[in-house]
C-alpha cells in the first residue's frame, strides 16, 4: 500500500526460469500488495519457479497469446484484484524492480497518471550493452513518432511501465494488439485521452537470457509504431475519424 492505494507489480512472462528470482527478489514487498505472474506458454519451467517462489497469482496460457496478449491477462487480472496502481516489470532482469517505489510515488502523489522507466534518459541503453543498431532505431522512431504525436518522451519502447488504474480503465486496451506493437497503441490511446506520461531514469542489462526480438521482427514492429503514429497524427488533425484500433 502506498497512501490507501494498493500496488500490484504484474510480470509477462516467457521462458524467464533463469531470471524469475533475481527479479522477484528485488520487489518491495513492503510496499507491493499483490504480484502476478502471467506464463505465456513458456516451453521452460517459468510457472513453476513462479510457483516455487510464492508468487502470490500465477497464470499459465496454455497457447502462447503473444507479449500484447500477455500483457491483456496481467492488467484485467489487476483490476479484477481492486489495483490502485500496476507496474509492469519484465521478470528475465532486463530492468530493475528497484525502481518500483520511485515510480509508484510519482502515481500515488498525483504527479502523473503513467510513469516509464527509461533507457535513454542518461546513459542506461548502451552502458548496460544494447545493440547499436537498436539504439540507432530506438532515437529514430522516438523522433518520429516525437513529431507526429506532438510529445517529448525519451523513448516509446520501454517495457518498464506503471499506470494509475484510472487509465487503464479509461482506455481500450483489450483492442490492442496481441503482439508488441500492443506497446505503442495503448501510449497513442493514452495521449488521445489526454493523460500525461513520466519518465524516470531506468539503468538496463542486455545478456543471453534477456528478452529480445530479432532483426525481422523488430522491422515489423518498427513499421508497426509508424503506422500507429501516423494514424494518431492524422486523427488529431482532422483528416481521419480516430480508430486507431482496427
Amino acid at each position: 500500500m502506498y497512501n490507501d492505494l494498493k500496488v500490484v507489480v504484474v510480470m509477462p512472462a516467457y521462458k524467464a526460469a533463469k531470471t524469475i528470482e533475481k527479479t522477484y527478489r528485488e520487489i518491495p514487498l513492503d510496499l507491493v500488495d499483490e504480484v502476478i505472474l502471467v506464463d505465456d506458454a513458456s516451453p521452460d519451467e517459468t510457472t513453476q519457479m513462479a510457483e516455487k517462489l510464492g508468487i502470490t497469482h500465477v497464470i499459465t496460457h496454455e497457447q502462447n497469446k503473444g507479449y500484447g496478449g500477455n500483457q491483456k491477462t496481467c492488467y484485467n487480472k489487476a483490476l479484477e484484484l481492486g489495483a490502485d496502481i500496476i507496474i509492469m516489470v519484465h521478470p528475465d532482469y532486463q530492468y530493475t524492480p528497484k525502481l518500483i517505489r520511485a515510480m509508484t510515488s510519482i502515481i500515488a502523489e498525483d504527479l502523473y497518471p503513467v510513469v516509464f522507466g527509461s533507457r535513454i534518459l542518461g546513459k542506461g541503453a548502451l552502458k548496460g550493452g544494447m545493440p547499436i543498431y537498436k539504439y540507432i532505431a530506438n532515437r529514430l522512431l522516438t523522433f518520429s513518432q516525437n513529431l507526429l504525436m506532438s510529445q517529448k518522451l525519451s523513448e516509446y519502447h520501454t517495457g518498464y511501465r506503471a499506470f494509475s488504474a484510472d487509465v487503464l480503465k479509461a482506455v481500450d486496451f483489450n483492442k490492442c494488439d496481441d503482439d508488441f506493437i500492443f506497446d505503442n497503441e495503448i501510449i497513442a490511446q493514452i495521449f488521445s485521452k489526454g493523460f500525461e506520461i513520466a519518465e524516470v531514469t531506468c539503468p538496463t542489462k542486455y545478456f543471453e537470457e534477456a528478452s529480445s526480438i530479432n532483426f525481422s521482427r523488430s522491422s515489423k514492429y518498427g513499421l508497426g509504431v509508424l503506422r500507429v503514429s501516423f494514424r494518431y497524427f492524422l486523427a488529431k488533425t482532422g483528416l481521419v475519424p480516430w480508430n486507431l484500433i482496427s
